[in-house]
C-alpha cells in the first residue's frame, strides 16, 4: 500500500448519511459495507505504518538528545577543569610578578640596571688594549687611551663587586622564571581544554539541531497517523452503521415473512371454516376441500 493513499474523510457522515442508510437497497448496503470494511482495514494498516515511523523518529530524537546531553556534560566537566587551571595560572602569575618585582628592587638597590654588563665591559677593555698594542699613537693619544682603559677596568671591577654582593639575586631570578614557566604550562592547559570544551559545545548544538529537525518530522508523521486513524475510525463507524441497518432490514424482512405466514394461516383458516360450513349444510366436498379441512384440523 502506498504512503500516498488519499485521505479525504474524517467522519462517518461524510461517507454515508442517515437518509442514504434508509433509502438504499439491501444489495447496495451490502456492497457499501464491504467497501467500508476494506477501506477501514487499509487505513488501519496505513495508520500502523505511520505510527511505527513516528516511533522510530521519536527514538532517533531521543538518541540525538542523549548525545547532546553527553556533549553538554563533557563540555561542563572540561570547563570546570579550565577554571581550575585558570585559577592556578593566575595564582602563579601573581607569585611570579611579585618575585620579578623583588628582582627589580634588588637590581635597583645594587644599581645593576645602570651601565653595561661585565661581558660587554670586558670586550671593550680587550679592544682598547689591542689598539694600544698594535697602533702607533702620539704620546697624548696614548695617554688618553691608557686613562680610558683604566676607567673601564675600574667600572668592570666595581660592577663585578656589585654582582658578587648581589647574593641570591640569581636564585631569585631563576625562581621567578620557574614560577612563570609553571604558569605558562597551566595557560597552555587552559587553551587545550577550552578548545576541547568548545568542540563538545559545537557538537552539542549540532545534536540539538538535528534532534529538533527529527522531532519536526516525527510531529508531521504523528499528524499523518492521526489523519489515517481518524479516517479508519470513520470508515469503521460507517461500516457499523451499515451493518446495523442491514440487521434492521433483516429483522423487518423476518417480521414481514412472519406477518405473511400469519395472514396465510388466517386466510386458510377462514377458507377451511367456510368449507366446513358448506360440509355441515350437506354440500358435497371435493378432494381439495377435504385436504384443506384436514390441514386445518376441522375434520
Amino acid at each position: 500500500m502506498s504512503e500516498e493513499t488519499q485521505i479525504e474523510v474524517s467522519s462517518a457522515d461524510e461517507l454515508i448519511t442517515d437518509e442514504e442508510l434508509q433509502d438504499r437497497s439491501k444489495g447496495q448496503l451490502i456492497k457499501n459495507a464491504g467497501q467500508f470494511r476494506d477501506r477501514r482495514n487499509e487505513l488501519n494498516q496505513l495508520a500502523s505504518s505511520r505510527a511505527s515511523k513516528r516511533d522510530e523518529l521519536n527514538a532517533k530524537t531521543r538518541e540525538k538528545v542523549d548525545a547532546a546531553q553527553e556533549h553538554r556534560e563533557k563540555r561542563d566537566t572540561l570547563n570546570e577543569r579550565v577554571q581550575e587551571h585558570k585559577e592556578v595560572r593566575n595564582e602563579l602569575n601573581a607569585k611570579a610578578n611579585k618575585l620579578f618585582d623583588k628582582v627589580d628592587e634588588r637590581k635597583a638597590d645594587l644599581e645593576l640596571d645602570e651601565g653595561k654588563g661585565l661581558e660587554e665591559l670586558k670586550e671593550e677593555i680587550e679592544q682598547l688594549e689591542f689598539k694600544q698594542q698594535t697602533e702607533v699613537l702620539s704620546p697624548e693619544d696614548e695617554r688618553e687611551l691608557i686613562e680610558k682603559i683604566e676607567e673601564k677596568r675600574e667600572e668592570y671591577q666595581d660592577r663585578k663587586e656589585k654582582m658578587e654582593d648581589s647574593g641570591d639575586l640569581e636564585e631569585l631570578v631563576e625562581e621567578a622564571e620557574e614560577v612563570r614557566g609553571e604558569a605558562s604550562n597551566h595557560h597552555e592547559k587552559v587553551t587545550e581544554l577550552a578548545d576541547k570544551a568548545q568542540k563538545h559545545h559545537n557538537e552539542m548544538i549540532e545534536a540539538y539541531r538535528e534532534a529538533d529537525d527529527i522531532r519536526d518530522e516525527a510531529d508531521e508523521m504523528h499528524e499523518a497517523f492521526v489523519e489515517a486513524q481518524e479516517a479508519a475510525d470513520a470508515h469503521h463507524e460507517a461500516f457499523v452503521d451499515v451493518q446495523k441497518r442491514l440487521r434492521e432490514l433483516d429483522k423487518q424482512e423476518e417480521e414481514d415473512r412472519k406477518d405473511e405466514r400469519e395472514a396465510k394461516r388466517e386466510e386458510a383458516k377462514a377458507e377451511a371454516e367456510e368449507i366446513y360450513q358448506r360440509f355441515q349444510e350437506g354440500e358435497t366436498l371435493d378432494t381439495d376441500d377435504l385436504r384443506k379441512l384436514q390441514k386445518s384440523g376441522l375434520l
